[in-house]
């Protein structure tokens, strides 16, 4: 079976991470069956004010509300089989933790979990406190994946894009697609 993923994008600071993720997530279109985008208006202001552009208005595919409980991966039987929320910030991976499913993000990710299926949370927030770190350890005890937005260094990264990259091939290696990218050892 193909890939079905749904991309979160919150008002956390790295917006970057986001339009890199989805670009490459359009790259790969052969090893996935749908990609579907979910974005909170603060994430909007900050790709904004980030990227100095409004590239969220001409993603290449398509985007729900934060409130459309009709989409199809607010539920289990969408087969959504991955999600990433990326940046994710605490204010939503607190709300995941807590179990507390109060728009599209926090329901599709209570959904992926209780269905087993994979959730990668890209945190991008630093430092961090105590309630940050057991909210991690309580998604993690729920089967999610928490990737901090934290750039690799070994690959000389000569851009602001290619350090950023360390990080987005990361999440598309844990999302299980095949890429080339710098590999340790190769």
């Amino acid at each position: 079976m193909k890939h079905r993923i749904v991309v979160a994008v919150t008002g956390a600071s790295g917006s970057i991470y986001a339009r890199q993720l989805l670009n490459k997530l359009a790259a790969l279109k052969k090893q996935i069956d749908q990609v579907a985008i979910v974005m909170t208006a603060n994430a909007r202001t900050v790709w904004e004010t980030e990227l100095d552009d409004r590239g969220f208005e001409h993603l290449p595919f398509p985007v729900f509300t934060q409130n459309d409980f009709h989409a199809p991966f607010a539920s289990g039987s969408g087969r959504f089989n991955t999600m990433i929320i990326c940046p994710c910030s605490m204010g939503t991976l607190g709300r995941i933790a807590g179990g507390i499913s109060n728009d599209l993000i926090t329901r599709a990710a209570d959904v992926v979990l209780k269905e087993r299926r994979k959730l990668i949370c890209v945190l991008r927030d630093t430092p961090y406190n105590l309630i940050h770190i057991r909210n991690m350890q309580t998604v993690t005890e729920a089967g999610g994946i928490i990737c901090p937005a934290t750039p690799s260094f070994y690959s000389k990264p000569a851009t602001i894009e290619a350090v950023a990259a360390t990080v987005t091939d990361r999440v598309i290696d844990l999302a299980g697609l095949e890429q080339d990218t710098f590999r340790w050892g190769e």
